[in-house]
């Protein structure tokens, strides 16, 4: 009988770690007032310095686990691939700014103050526009997906994201709130938090590997830097809430209005690749991967550049934060439904391109 495959603790109460960070950071920003106010002044360049630090500390051991090597044997079977990137970088940003837009004007605007609205949907934009880096794999662990795969779909993602990021990112948000997003601004965020942990994991990976081998990378140094990931998320939650905690108080429904339009996005965007992916009859092992990437989000660049571009007391901040929130309980439904319907992904010869 084959042993059921289950999370670690961290990431199977995630959203109860999560729920703790924002209670923590929502009370000591309530109760010491002047300590968040002195801790939000220490920053350079508009850029919080603790921030930066537990952001950092929380990017690299993603980035460790990219095997750049694998892209050259996607050729062999690039359909998988090919679905992803559409979904991704043609399709999700804009459902992501057509929905949030619909439901910060018009469904929520009754309840949401018009400017507090635009931050919103700026930081759920920001969220839309980052297809899923680590926590991908595991949902295609555990949906007995091809975890191999599913690295490669990571690292090419990465790359596309150091291009299309900023310039997507400064036309959506422009074009659906009016907030003129500095260009450079959300590009060299891109390459501090993405171009530049992933050469430093890059570097590191090639040097064990060469002096140590990769199954002491994956068995011994990968593990180790693991927890910093956990822990620098878990900081970084705590520093947002510390400024946040007036506002979540006052209006506690405001995580409920975003958390609605943030759901209903990744249910429709995990459809449209669930449907690609039986259309194109791409096998299961790759089919999860394929539909997953896109539906869940890499919520750890967006919650950086919502920092630095709007504040860690705004409500573009909140947005990606509750993309966290309902992030786990979501995409384990999605897990249910991948391997429920697992029968309908095996086909008698697999489409390939070459």
């Amino acid at each position: 009988m084959r042993k059921e495959k289950k999370l670690d603790i961290f990431s199977e109460y995630l959203p109860l770690w999560v729920g703790v960070s924002m209670i923590t950071g929502a009370l000591i920003g309530n109760v010491f007032p002047k300590f968040a106010e002195s801790l939000g002044n220490w920053s350079i360049a508009n850029v919080s310095i603790p921030v930066a630090v537990v952001l950092l500390f929380m990017m690299f051991p993603i980035m460790l686990k990219i095997d750049f090597k694998g892209i050259a044997d996607v050729k062999r079977n690039s359909t998988p691939l090919f679905v992803t990137l559409v979904i991704n970088w043609a399709i999700k940003p804009f459902s992501m700014a057509l929905i949030s837009y619909a439901f910060m004007r018009y469904f929520f605007a009754a309840f949401i103050p018009p400017e507090l609205a635009s931050q919103f949907i700026a930081g759920m934009i920001l969220l839309g526009l980052a297809p899923c880096t680590a926590m991908v794999l595991v949902w295609t662990y555990l949906a007995d997906g091809n975890v191999s795969y599913a690295l490669v779909q990571v690292a090419i993602n990465d790359l596309v994201i150091l291009f299309l990021y900023a310039p997507l990112g400064k036309i959506l948000i422009g074009v659906s709130t009016g907030f003129p997003v500095p260009f450079l601004t959300i590009f060299w965020s891109v390459v501090f938090y993405v171009a530049v942990p992933l050469a430093l994991a890059a570097l590191t990976r090639r040097y064990v590997v060469r002096s140590r081998g990769l199954d002491y990378l994956e068995k011994h140094v990968i593990p180790k830097f693991d927890p910093f990931t956990k822990i620098g998320l878990l900081l970084t939650l705590v520093l947002v809430f510390t400024f946040q905690g007036k506002m979540i108080f006052e209006n506690p429904l405001y995580i409920l209005y975003i958390a609605i339009p943030l759901s209903l996005q990744t249910y429709i965007i995990f459809g449209i690749g669930y449907a690609a992916a039986k259309m194109l009859k791409i096998n299961y092992s790759e089919a999860a991967p394929s539909s997953f990437i896109g539906a869940s989000n890499f919520f750890e660049l967006s919650i950086a550049v919502a920092l630095i571009l709007f504040g860690m007391n705004s409500g573009a901040a909140l947005a990606t934060v509750v993309g966290v929130l309902e992030e786990v309980p979501i995409m384990l439904s999605l897990v249910a439904i991948m391997k429920f319907n697992g029968k309908k992904f095996e086909f008698k010869a697999v489409r390939r391109r070459s």
